[in-house]
C-alpha cells in the first residue's frame, strides 16, 4: 500500500480501507457518507472517484425536485435512470435532463400520457391513430378513418387537432360540405371591443387555432348559424360584408389596430355594429329554417 495513494484518496474525499479483489482494486470509504465502495487504483490516482451512495442521493434529490421518483439506474447506460412520473408511468431519462427539469429550464413529457392525448384527439374527429409517419416526419401520423370508410391516411397532427383536413376517400370538398356563419367578439389590449363576421367549416377551430395570435385576448362566440354548404356560406358572408361596408364605412376597423392580436386582415367592425350583425344572422337563420 503506497503512502501517496492514501494522500491522494484523502484529497479526493476518501480513505483507503484495504486492497480488495486483486492488485488493481481498493476499498474506499467516503468522507461525506461513510459508504465503502470498490475503486480501481488507476481511477483513484488519475480521476475523481464517485461515491455510489452520494451519486444515488443526488439522483433521488434531482428526481424529487423534478416531481419524479427515482427507481433505479439503467444498467445499460451509466448516464440514464428509470423514474416514476406523477401520472404513474415509468420513464427512462438522462440524468442531465432531470436536472434541467428540476431547474425549470426544460419540461418533461410522459410518452404514455402523450400517446393517450393523441389518441383522444383522433377519436374526437372520428379517426384512430394507427402509427408513426412512415416518412419519418415527427409532425405527421398515420390515422384510420374509424367512423368512415376505414382508409389509412397520413395527416399532420396539428391538422388532426384543429380539424383542418378531410378524408381523401370519402370526405366532401369544403364547397359541398356543411359550414357555418359566425359572429365573434374580441376585446383588444387597449380595451376596444370588436365584432368579427365570418364563415368556417369549424368555427371553434377557427377561433382557437387560427384567429387568436394573443392567447390571452378576451373573445367569445356571439352567434353561429349553420349553412348547408361552404359555397352558400361564403356567398352569404360576402354579401353581408358588402352591405355593412356600404352602410357603415366608419365602423370598419383599421387592421393595424389588431395586427399583433388577431390573425386576419379584414372583417372586423366596431362593437357598436353587434346588434345589427346579430339581426342579420337571425334573418338568415329564419329563412333557412323556413326553406
Amino acid at each position: 500500500m503506497h503512502a501517496h495513494w492514501q494522500a491522494t484518496a484523502n484529497t479526493k474525499g476518501f480513505d483507503i480501507i484495504k486492497r480488495i479483489r486483486d492488485r488493481y482494486h481498493l476499498a474506499l470509504r467516503c468522507h461525506a457518507c461513510a459508504h465503502v465502495h470498490a475503486s480501481r487504483i488507476y481511477t483513484l490516482v488519475s480521476a475523481q472517484p464517485q461515491c455510489p451512495a452520494c451519486l444515488l442521493g443526488r439522483l433521488e434529490r434531482d428526481a424529487r425536485a423534478a416531481g419524479l421518483t427515482h427507481l433505479r439506474r439503467d444498467p445499460a447506460h451509466r448516464h440514464y435512470s428509470f423514474y416514476r412520473a406523477a401520472c404513474g408511468h415509468q420513464l427512462r431519462r438522462q440524468h442531465e435532463i432531470i436536472r434541467r427539469v428540476a431547474a425549470g429550464t426544460t419540461e418533461l413529457r410522459c410518452e404514455s400520457c402523450h400517446a393517450a392525448i393523441e389518441a383522444a384527439e383522433a377519436r374526437r374527429r372520428g379517426w384512430m391513430q394507427t402509427g408513426p409517419d412512415p416518412e419519418g416526419d415527427p409532425n405527421y401520423r398515420i390515422y384510420t378513418h374509424a367512423d368512415g370508410c376505414g382508409v389509412l391516411q397520413r395527416i399532420a397532427r396539428a391538422n388532426m387537432q384543429t380539424g383542418r383536413f378531410t378524408c381523401a376517400t370519402c370526405g366532401e370538398a369544403w364547397v359541398a360540405s356543411g359550414s357555418f356563419l359566425y359572429a365573434m367578439a374580441f376585446t383588444l389590449a387597449n380595451g376596444r371591443e370588436l365584432v368579427k363576421l365570418g364563415y368556417s367549416r369549424d368555427p371553434t377551430s377557427r377561433l382557437l387555432h387560427q384567429l387568436r395570435m394573443d392567447r390571452d385576448i378576451p373573445c367569445e362566440f356571439l352567434r353561429v348559424v349553420p349553412m348547408a354548404t361552404g359555397q352558400l356560406a361564403i356567398r352569404t358572408e360576402k354579401a353581408l360584408h358588402v352591405r355593412l361596408r356600404h352602410a357603415h364605412p366608419d365602423a370598419v376597423v383599421d387592421p393595424a389596430s389588431y395586427r399583433d392580436q388577431i390573425r386576419v386582415r379584414s372583417e372586423n367592425y366596431d362593437a357598436a355594429l353587434t346588434p345589427q350583425i346579430l339581426s342579420m344572422l337571425d334573418d338568415i337563420e329564419k329563412k333557412a329554417a323556413a326553406a
